[in-house]
Order: C-alpha cells, then structure tokens, then sequence
C-alpha cells in the first residue's frame, strides 16, 4: 500500500505536470516551441520558473537521499528542459534547421504524447520509496 507521503508527491507531481502540459500543448512540436518560446524571449529565468517539475524533481532527489529512481527522474526532467532549451535555440535564434528536423517539428502528434509524463514520472517517485 502507498503511504500518505508518497501518494502526497505523487499528485503534487501529476498537477504540476498537467500545469506544464496545458501551457505546452500544441498539434505539433513546432507549435510546443512557439508556446515556448514566448516565455523564453522574455526572459530565460521566466521559461526555467514555468517548468515546475523540473524543481519538484530536484528537491525529490534531496528529499529521497539521492535514491537511484529519483536520480533517474531528475536526469529525465534535466534532459527534457535543456532539450527544449536547445529546440528553442536551434529554430528561433540561430535559424539553422535541416530538412529532416523540419519535418519531425511539423509533423502532427498524437494526443497522447503530452500526457506520457503523467504516467512514467510517477513510477519512478513511488519506486523510489
């Protein structure tokens, strides 16, 4: 059975996560780093402080004593930040894109896709218990 503290974790992640893919959510990547990029034109700090499960995810890792899963779980989040970070880069300040990556940014996504991190993330802070 899941004590209170981690079912706590749990659905603190899960809204957090949902917060994040509301301001996110786009028919394709294109349109995810567009949304993005609004913030991040203002101010990098802006788009760093709209990526709440990124913190949630550090101070996991603190909390649980640097367990592997939570380690694993920031490592995801980091990864996912700074790969968006770079997209932004890429497309919009340096305008350098390669027929390839062109595609995959405009082609459509499934509806599923946002939502995956709702259901990956939290195995790993309830295995981290």
């Amino acid at each position: 059975m899941i004590n209170d503290l981690v079912l706590n974790y749990v659905l603190l992640f899960v809204f957090l996560e949902l917060y994040e893919i509301t301001w996110q959510k786009a028919p394709s990547i294109m349109g995810m780093l567009v949304r993005m990029h609004k913030y991040y034109s203002k101010s990098i700090f802006l788009f760093l402080i709209m990526q709440p499960t990124f913190y949630f995810s550090i101070g996991f890792a603190m909390l649980s004593d640097l367990n592997m899963y939570a380690i694993i779980l920031l490592f995801l989040k980091t990864v996912d930040v700074a790969t968006k970070i770079l997209l932004i880069e890429q497309v919009f300040t340096k305008r350098e894109l390669s027929a390839e990556l062109s595609l995959i940014l405009l082609a459509p996504i499934n509806n599923f896709l946002p939502y995956m991190g709702l259901f990956i993330y939290p195995v790993l802070i309830i295995l981290a218990f």
